[in-house]
């Protein structure tokens, strides 16, 4: 496989991904709001959102119902990204029950950036595919993975620490991730242990984001361990969010993840040959492929991982308890999108998804709950259980009466 174009040949249409990386020289870092035509975004928008049952469904899940203002998280998503890159160069990787309401949703994007992932597999064949799609562009891209269902208010800071992530990725073989600094000791997040600050490269414009030294990822830890990693300031919150080359993300896949290279390689030539190809050998190819995460199959494997320092206000909205984050609450700490009338109700979180008028939501007494009303079902939970609904969804799934419901 050669590892570049022959000299007249043009890079969109290179025939396999590159074995070994191509010395990078790259232009000073361009303004966060200049589109540049070979920097990429690929969100990945294939998940279920269980946890946000009833409202989050499998057709329509968390990421593409619009939960907190007019749009969907996913609109959200391509909305912060779209000063930055042109559309035609934001990649959505979702699955085929959901690509029809993300192509309505986002009529912006031309139909062939929308990819559906025939099974899910979890996170590293979506970025390998993701790759592979925009590789068979540019082999000379950069592409950021981004999450579709986070929350980031200060859109102009995210974009800056994006650019800035994108230019250290720009300049050589680096695997950058953001990190989120933590504001308490969670227990619901994965930890960046951060080491030395990376000195500015010689010729290189100086950033406003700083960038450290990965030493190693933790998993979500019990509540002392966040006390202590919250205390040393050394660690970050592992917020799923990675920049890097074409180059340096399949270079990653043949040395630490042999099997699933093959796999991108495959659908990099497929992706070349148009949409139709490639999701013929996805059918193929997907139901084999193994399940991993891209942190465990190549993050916590490479030597050349850096963090970016998040320093934006961010949210993952991983359940329905979030949401308190983000609506005005009442003096007995009600979180209510609904009409909510109540006596002696506390720290209850009341959400009404119901199409047709609302009806008011009264409580007497109820205190920690978690309330949701959609149109065929409702949902009634102790807060403290709220990552239990996840196994209630299973159970509906389960039970013939009750899979229409899921």
């Amino acid at each position: 496989m050669r590892t570049q174009p022959r000299k007249n040949e043009p890079k969109s249409r290179a025939k396999a991904p590159p074995r070994t990386a191509p010395a990078v020289s790259r232009p000073a870092r361009k303004p966060a709001a200049r589109k540049s035509s070979n920097r990429f975004v690929v969100i990945m928008a294939g998940g279920r959102g269980e946890r946000f049952w009833p409202v989050s469904r499998e057709k329509t899940p968390k990421q593409l119902i619009r939960l907190l203002g007019e749009r969907s998280f996913l609109q959200q998503a391509v909305d912060r990204v779209r000063p930055m890159v042109p559309a035609g160069n934001i990649i959505i990787i979702t699955n085929a029950a959901q690509a029809a309401e993300v192509r309505r949703q986002l009529p912006e994007l031309p139909k062939g950036n929308v990819v559906a992932e025939p099974v899910g597999r979890d996170t590293c064949p979506a970025v390998a595919l993701g790759a592979a799609v925009v590789g068979a562009r540019s082999t000379s891209a950069v592409m950021a993975v981004l999450p579709a269902d986070h929350v980031i208010p200060d859109e102009a800071k995210f974009r800056q620490v994006l650019a800035d992530s994108f230019a250290l990725a720009e300049r050589g073989q680096v695997i950058v991730t953001i990190g989120i600094p933590p504001t308490e000791p969670a227990t619901g997040y994965g930890y960046i242990h951060a080491g030395d600050a990376l000195p500015t490269p010689p010729g290189a414009e100086s950033s406003k984001t700083s960038f450290a030294k990965v030493l190693r990822f933790v998993e979500k830890p019990p509540h002392e361990k966040a006390v202590e990693y919250l205390s040393t300031g050394q660690y970050r919150w592992n917020a799923g969010m990675f920049v890097w080359s074409f180059v340096t993300v399949t270079n990653g896949l043949q040395a630490h993840q042999p099997e699933m290279f093959a796999a991108c390689q495959r659908w990099f030539d497929a992706a070349s040959k148009g949409s139709a190809r490639l999701a013929r050998v996805l059918a193929t190819d997907y139901p084999g492929l193994r399940k991993i995460s891209i942190d465990y199959a190549l993050l916590e494997k490479a030597q050349n991982v850096v963090v970016a320092d998040g320093t934006f206000d961010w949210d993952d909205l991983g359940a329905w308890t979030a949401l308190a984050r983000h609506v005005r609450q009442d003096p007995e700490g009600n979180a209510a999108v609904a009409d909510l009338v109540h006596v002696d109700a506390a720290r209850n979180i009341v959400y009404d998804a119901r199409s047709a008028r609302r009806t008011p939501v009264a409580l007497v007494g109820v205190q920690d709950s978690i309330i949701v009303l959609a149109d065929d079902a409702v949902l009634v939970a102790a807060k403290n259980e709220a990552q239990k609904i996840k196994e209630l969804v299973r159970k509906l799934g389960a039970d013939g009466r009750h899979a229409g419901l899921v």
